[in-house]
C-alpha cells in the first residue's frame, strides 16, 4: 500500500523539490530547493507539505497516516547532512521550525528558532562553540519563541524580565548580557512557564518538535493570519508548508550577523541592492524592528569575504527568477547562508519601474512586463502628495526611513484597536507605534500610515506599508511612545487624537495636518508638469502603452463635464461611456430653473423654463466633444425622479411654519405651499422605480426633446470647427421593447430636424442602458431598435439582488464576514483556532460559510447579474448581429469584473476617470490569460510515494487537450 509523500528533503546540494512547487511546499519552501539546486550555500531541511497541512485539520488536527514516521525518517536523513544528532548532548543539531504558504504571508504565521535546546545540549553547544555566552542567548531565544509561539503565553512577561535584567546589569542592549546574566534568565524564563502553565518546560526535542509543527500548522488559522487572507483574498483551504531546517547562527559574535534584503529597492524600484543587517544577533531583530538595523553595505568591512559572496548569490538569483527578490540570509563566523528566497514585495511604483527596467536588460519582455504589475498597484501614482508650499512652512519634529511613499495626514492613534475605532467614526488615522507586530494588521488596514520608534526598511511595518500601499516611516528616532498614554518628540508631546502628518517619499514627519496636492502624474495630465520633468509618469505611460498592445477590450470614462474628460483622455479613455446628465442640472444656476420646470403644471410651462436650460446644456455638451476630441460620447438622457431636484417635504413644512410664525409676506408663504404641494405629488413610496428613466421622456416627451435638441445642435456646432463628432444617445432604465420603439421615434425626429435647420448631417447612435432583468431577457426584441446595450450594471445589480445599493451595507458586510463569526450568538470573536465562541463558548468542528464572497455593488456577481447580462447579449446579437455593447456602471474599473467582461465579448467598459489606468492594466491581464488559457493544455498531476518512506515519490501525470 502506497501512502502521500508528505516530507522533501533538501541538502548537500540537491533537493527532491523545485521553484515550480509552489502549491505544494510553499514559497519558502520550494524557494529552499530551489537555492539548493543551485549549487548556493543553504542549511540542510525539510518541508513538510501544504496537504499534510490540510490533512491535519480534516483530520481534527491529527497528523495524516505516514506524516510523523516520514518527519522522523527526514530527521535521521538531516542528522547524516550536519553531521550531527538531534537531541545529542555532545555534538546537538538544533533546527528552525517556519511556516510558509504558497502566497507570501509576512510575519502572520509561527516560528521558532533554536529548536533542540534543553539542559543537556546547551552544555553540548558550549563546548562545540566554546562559547557560553552564544549558547545561553540561543537558549533564553528558544524559551521565548517557544513559550509564546507554542505555548501560547504573553511574550511581554518575558520582555519585563529581560528589560529588568538590563536594567540591573547596565546593559544598553541584549547584546551587552555576559553569559552569567544569560544563564540567570534562562531560569527565570523556565520558571515563569512553570508558573503559568503549571508544566516544566519541554526538554526533550521530539516532542518540542511534534509541538512546534502543531503550531505552524494552527498558525494557519491564527487570528492575524486570517485577518490577512480576508485582507488578501487568499483561500482558507491552501494550509501552510512547515520547514523544518538545521539553524544557523548569526550571534555567535562580531563574525556572525543576519540580514534581509531586496535585489532592488522595494520602495522606488531603483536598480541597486538594497537591505539591511546587524552583527550578531539573530533574524526575528532585524524583521521585528527591536533594533534599528544597518545598511546592507555595513557588512563589507567586518565581513568582506561574506559581503561578496552575498553580492554574487544575489545577482545569480536574479537572473535565474527573473524578477525583484526577497532574501533572508545568516553570516555564521564568516560563512554566508541563505535561509529564503522568494518573489519580493514591492509598491507599486516600484513594480511598475522594475518591470519596465527587467525589459530593457532583457530579463523579461512586455507580456510579462504587463502581467508583473497589479492593476490596483497603478493607483498608487495618483496617491497625492504634500503642496510643498504649505510643507516648507512647517518644522518637521522627527524623520525616520522613508519606507512607505505617499504624504499621509490624519489623528494619532495608539493602539491598533484604536485605530479601528477611530476609522469606524469616519476619522483618517496615522498608527503611531514603538515597532508594529503582526497582531496590529488589523489596526495597520484602517491607517492611512504608520510611524515607528524602531525598525527599518526591512521591518513588519515597512513590509506591510508597501504590499498595501500605505505610507510609512519607520525608525523615528526621535520618537518616544507610551501606548497607552502619549508620544514624544524630544521636548514636544502629542496625545492620541492629535494631528500628525507623514512624508513617505523622505522620511519627515510633522505635528499638523498638512493639505495635500495632485501626485506628479496627475499634475502632467492636468499640464502643470510635462512628462520631462517627471521619471514617474515616463514609467507610468509606459507600462500603460505596452498594456493597450495586448488588450482587445476598450476602456472609456464615466465623465459629465468637460475638466473630467480632460482628464479621462489623459489617462488614455478612449470616449466616453456615459455623461450623466442629470449631473448637469445641479449646477447652482441651473437647480431653479429646474425647479421651476418641475413645478409648472401645464406643458407649455414646461417648456418655457426647458428652453432658458436648453443653451446650458447645449454649452456643456460642446465641451465634453471638444474635450474628446473625436472619440465617441454616450450621453443619458435624465434619468431621477424629479423630486430630487426638490426641497425635502419636511425641510418646506418647517419653512412654512417659521414663515408663519414670524409672519412672513403672504405671497412668499403661498409659493412655498405652491411649492410643497407639487413635491407632496410627485412623492412616491419607492422612487428607485417609479417615474424615471424612459419613463420620464415618455410621459413628458419634452425634456427629452430638449436634450436631445442640445445634443445634436452642438454636435453640428463643433463639427463646424473641425472635430469629428458621434453622439451616442442612450435611453435609461428600459424594460419594455415599446419603450424603446417611443423614445428612439422622438430622438430620431428630433435629431433630422436638428441635422436639417443646421444643414449638416453626421452619424448617432442611439441605445439603451440595460438595468431591469426584463430588459436582458427580452434583449432580441429591444435591439431591434437600440444600436448598442450599455450594461448599467449598479441599478442591474439592485434588481436583480433586490438589495438596495444605498442600505445593503447594513447585512452584506455580515453576509460577506460570517464565516469569522458564530452561528449561534453571532459575535466576531471566534476562534478559529480551537473552532470555539469565545462569547458564548460554541464548539464547532467547522466556521459557518459566507453567504457572499464579495460586494456585488464593487465586484460583479457573475452566476447572477452576469448570467443575465450574458442572455442579453445572446439574445440582443441574434437580432443585430453589429449590436456596440459596453458596461459603464463602477464595476468598468474593478479588475475580476474587467476579466469577466471580456470574456463574455464585451466591446468596453466604462469606469471614473481615475480608475481609466487600472482597467487599461486589468484588460491587458484579461486578454493574455484568456490567450494563455486557450493554448494550455489541462495536465491532472497525482502525487503518490513509492517504494521506502524518504524516498522520492513517483509522480504521474495525464494531459487533456
Amino acid at each position: 500500500m502506497t501512502t502521500t509523500k508528505y516530507v522533501y528533503f533538501f541538502g548537500n546540494g540537491k533537493a527532491e523539490g523545485r521553484s515550480g512547487m509552489k502549491e505544494l511546499l510553499g514559497g519558502k519552501g520550494a524557494g529552499l530547493a530551489e537555492m539548493t539546486n543551485l549549487g548556493i550555500p543553504v542549511p540542510a531541511g525539510f518541508t513538510i507539505t501544504t496537504e499534510a497541512c490540510i490533512a491535519y485539520f480534516k483530520k481534527e488536527k491529527k497528523y495524516p497516516p505516514g506524516l510523523w514516521d516520514q518527519t522522523l525518517q527526514y530527521m535521521k536523513k538531516l542528522e547524516i547532512a550536519m553531521g550531527s544528532g538531534f537531541g545529542a548532548p555532545a555534538n546537538p543539531l538544533l533546527v528552525s521550525v517556519r511556516s510558509g504558504a504558497r502566497a507570501s504571508m509576512p510575519g502572520m504565521m509561527d516560528t521558532v528558532l533554536n529548536l533542540g535546546l534543553n539542559d543537556r545540549t546547551v552544555q553540548g553547544l558550549i563546548k562545540k562553540t566554546r562559547n557560553e555566552r552564544f549558547a545561553y542567548d540561543a537558549y533564553r531565544r528558544f524559551i521565548t519563541m517557544f513559550a509564546t509561539v507554542v505555548m501560547d503565553l504573553k511574550r511581554e512577561r518575558f520582555e519585563d524580565v529581560l528589560k529588568d535584567k538590563k536594567a540591573e546589569t547596565g546593559a544598553a542592549q541584549d547584546t551587552d548580557l555576559d553569559a552569567r546574566a544569560l544563564r540567570e534568565l534562562v531560569v527565570r524564563y523556565k520558571d515563569i512557564v512553570k508558573e503559568e502553565t503549571g508544566h516544566e518546560f519541554p526538554e526533550d526535542p521530539y516532542q518540542q518538535l511534534n509541538m512546534a509543527i502543531n503550531a505552524v500548522f494552527n498558525s494557519w488559522y491564527g487570528a492575524r493570519a486570517v485577518t490577512y487572507r480576508r485582507l488578501y483574498g487568499i483561500s482558507d483551504d491552501w494550509g501552510t508548508a512547515v520547514n523544518v531546517v538545521a539553524m544557523v547562527f548569526g550571534n555567535m559574535g562580531d563574525t556572525s550577523g543576519t540580514g534581509v534584503a531586496f535585489t532592488r529597492h522595494p520602495a522606488t524600484g531603483a536598480p541597486t541592492f538594497f537591505g539591511e543587517c546587524l552583527l550578531n544577533a539573530q533574524g526575528e531583530d532585524v524583521v521585528a524592528g527591536i533594533r534599528t538595523p544597518l545598511p546592507i553595505e555595513a557588512l563589507a568591512k567586518p565581513l568582506p569575504k561574506a559581503y561578496q559572496v552575498l553580492m554574487t548569490t544575489y545577482k545569480k538569483l536574479e537572473r535565474h527568477y527573473g524578477d525583484m527578490l526577497d532574501l533572508e540570509f545568516t553570516i555564521q563566523e564568516g560563512q554566508l547562508y541563505m535561509l529564503q528566497t522568494r518573489v519580493g514585495k514591492r509598491t507599486g511604483i516600484a513594480a511598475v519601474r522594475i518591470a519596465i527596467d527587467m525589459v530593457k536588460e532583457g530579463m523579461i519582455d512586455k507580456r510579462e512586463a504587463v502581467m508583473r504589475v497589479a492593476p490596483e498597484q497603478l493607483g498608487q501614482y495618483l496617491y497625492p502628495v504634500f503642496d510643498a508650499q504649505e510643507e516648507a512652512r512647517y518644522q518637521p519634529v522627527g524623520k525616520g526611513l522613508p519606507a512607505g511613499p505617499g504624504a499621509a495626514a490624519g489623528k494619532i492613534a495608539l493602539t491598533p484597536d484604536r485605530a479601528v475605532e477611530m476609522k469606524s467614526r469616519g476619522e483618517r488615522v496615522i498608527l503611531v507605534r514603538r515597532e508594529t507586530s503582526p497582531d496590529d494588521i488589523h489596526g495597520m488596514n484602517a491607517s492611512e500610515g504608520f510611524l515607528t520608534a524602531k525598525g527599518g526598511m526591512t521591518s513588519h511595518a515597512a513590509v506591510v506599508a508597501r504590499q498595501m500601499g500605505k505610507v510609512c516611516v519607520a525608525g523615528c528616532e526621535a520618537l518616544d511612545v507610551d501606548p497607552d498614554v502619549v508620544v514624544r518628540f524630544r521636548s514636544l508631546t502629542l496625545k492620541e487624537g492629535d494631528d500628525l502628518s507623514l512624508n513617505g517619499f523622505t522620511g519627515v514627519v510633522y505635528p499638523v495636518k498638512i493639505p495635500v496636492v495632485e501626485s506628479e502624474v496627475v499634475q502632467v495630465i492636468q499640464g502643470r508638469l510635462t512628462p520631462e520633468q517627471s521619471e514617474k509618469y515616463r514609467y507610468f505611460a509606459t507600462l500603460l502603452k505596452w498594456a493597450d498592445e495586448f488588450r482587445t477590450l476598450g476602456v472609456r470614462a464615466n465623465a459629465d463635464v468637460p475638466d473630467q474628460a480632460t482628464i479621462a483622455r489623459g489617462f488614455g479613455a478612449a470616449g466616453i461611456g456615459l455623461c450623466r446628465t442629470e449631473h448637469m442640472f445641479f449646477a447652482e444656476d441651473r437647480v431653479p430653473i429646474m425647479q421651476r420646470m418641475i413645478l409648472a403644471r401645464t406643458r407649455e410651462d414646461r417648456e418655457k423654463e426647458l428652453a432658458r436650460l436648453l443653451p446650458l446644456q447645449k454649452s456643456d455638451f460642446i465641451g465634453l466633444y471638444r474635450a474628446m476630441k473625436g472619440f465617441p460620447v454616450t450621453i443619458r438622457l435624465l434619468d431621477p425622479p424629479l423630486h430630487e431636484f426638490l426641497p425635502k417635504r419636511e425641510d418646506l413644512m418647517v419653512d412654512i411654519a417659521r414663515m408663519e410664525i414670524n409672519r412672513a409676506d403672504a405671497s412668499a408663504i403661498e409659493q412655498k405651499k405652491h411649492q410643497l404641494a407639487r413635491v407632496e405629488e410627485l412623492h412616491e413610496f419607492n422612487p428607485m422605480l417609479g417615474l424615471r428613466g424612459c419613463r420620464l421622456g415618455i410621459t413628458m416627451p419634452e425634456i427629452t426633446r430638449m436634450q436631445v435638441q442640445a445634443i445634436m445642435e452642438a454636435a453640428c456646432e463643433v463639427m463646424k470647427e473641425g472635430i469629428k463628432v458621434v453622439p451616442e444617445v442612450m435611453v435609461p432604465l428600459v424594460g419594455l421593447a415599446s419603450e424603446m420603439k417611443a423614445q428612439k421615434e422622438l430622438i430620431t425626429e428630433v435629431a433630422i430636424d436638428t441635422m436639417r435647420r443646421c444643414r449638416t448631417k453626421f452619424r448617432y447612435l442611439v441605445g439603451t442602458m440595460i438595468e431591469l432583468p426584463r430588459a436582458a431577457v427580452t434583449a432580441d426584441q429591444i435591439a431591434k431598435e437600440a444600436d448598442f446595450f450599455s450594461f448599467g450594471t449598479n441599478d442591474l445589480t439592485q434588481t436583480t439582488f433586490g438589495f438596495s445599493r444605498d442600505d445593503a451595507a447594513k447585512f452584506t458586510n455580515f453576509y460577506m464576514n460570517r464565516r469569522d463569526g458564530c452561528p449561534r450568538c453571532l459575535a466576531r470573536d471566534l476562534d478559529q483556532k480551537t473552532m470555539s465562541c469565545r462569547s458564548c463558548g460554541l464548539q464547532m468542528s467547522a466556521p459557518p460559510d459566507n453567504i457572499l464572497d464579495a460586494d456585488p455593488f464593487v465586484t460583479l456577481d457573475q452566476e447572477g447579474v452576469g448570467g443575465l447580462m450574458r442572455m442579453a447579449i445572446e439574445r440582443g446579437r441574434s437580432t443585430r448581429r453589429d449590436l456596440k455593447l459596453g458596461i459603464c456602471g463602477e464595476h468598468g474599473g474593478d479588475p475580476a469584473s474587467v476579466m469577466f467582461c471580456h470574456r463574455l465579448g464585451i466591446d468596453y467598459v466604462s469606469c471614473s476617470p481615475y480608475r481609466v489606468p487600472i482597467a487599461r492594466l486589468a484588460a491587458a491581464h484579461a486578454a493574455i490569460e484568456d490567450a494563455k488559457a486557450k493554448k494550455a493544455p489541462r495536465v491532472v498531476t497525482r502525487r503518490r510515494a513509492t517504494g521506502k518512506p524518504g524516498t522520492r515519490g513517483t509522480i504521474r501525470r495525464h494531459t487533456r487537450r
